[in-house]
């Protein structure tokens, strides 16, 4: 019986344990987790389990990889807040795999992503015919984020500068160049792109987000 009040002490310990770090690391659903949160996620349940099972060893044993996997993505989270190349290299970026109506087939190769993942989620956001589609855009987490087509309005958010940092292939993608943007920031009255936390292109006009 003594084992067994051990066993049970321990699954409360670690349950909120674990709870509070889950917490602490940010509220996002599982299909949402990026590579990194998710390999530490699994991790640390394993861990977790370890440190039930092995009930007559210490229960601090295993505190310790616990504690170094969270400061882990501690760490890799503070360097992607920082730096946008850096959530490119873990996370990967969006990729559009539907544009106007027409399915883009080389980035569904690229993306190793195939038909039928690609109509069971056109299906989840309620979509029937492609060419409802303007745009399908597949995320870092594997969700599909859809656009469907509608009047007077065209195209979608566009980041321009994120971070600080110009994103040029964003800027080809629109048929804009470095000339026109640097213009539009100087008329309001910005001088360095560090100034800018975020600026996009919607619907034929700039949205500036300026650091606090």
């Amino acid at each position: 019986m003594e084992i067994y009040g051990i066993i049970s002490l321990r699954v409360v310990v670690v349950y909120l344990l674990i709870v509070l770090i889950f917490r602490w690391m940010g509220k996002r659903e599982i299909g949402e987790l990026g590579i990194i949160d998710l390999v530490v996620f699994i991790m640390i349940a394993d861990i977790a389990v370890i440190a039930i099972e092995r009930y007559n060893e210490s229960f601090f044993k295993p505190l310790l990889p616990m504690g170094i996997l969270v400061l882990i993505q501690v760490i890799f989270s503070h360097f992607s807040l920082r730096s946008r190349n850096f959530r490119k290299l873990v996370d990967g970026e969006p990729t559009i795999i539907i544009k106007d109506g027409k399915i883009i087939e080389k980035q569904m190769k690229k993306q190793r992503y195939n038909f039928d993942d690609l109509l069971m989620q056109l299906r989840e956001n309620n979509i029937r015919y492609i060419s409802d589609v303007e745009f399908a855009i597949l995320e870092p987490t594997g969700k599909l984020s859809v656009i469907k087509k509608e009047k007077n309005k065209t195209g979608y958010t566009v980041g321009l500068i994120i971070d600080g940092e110009l994103q040029e292939e964003k800027l080809s993608e629109l048929n804009l160049n470095k000339e026109w943007l640097y213009d539009e920031l100087n008329k309001r009255g910005i001088k360095n792109l560090k100034e800018i936390s975020f600026c996009s292109y919607e619907n034929g006009k700039l949205y500036i987000d300026k650091n606090n």
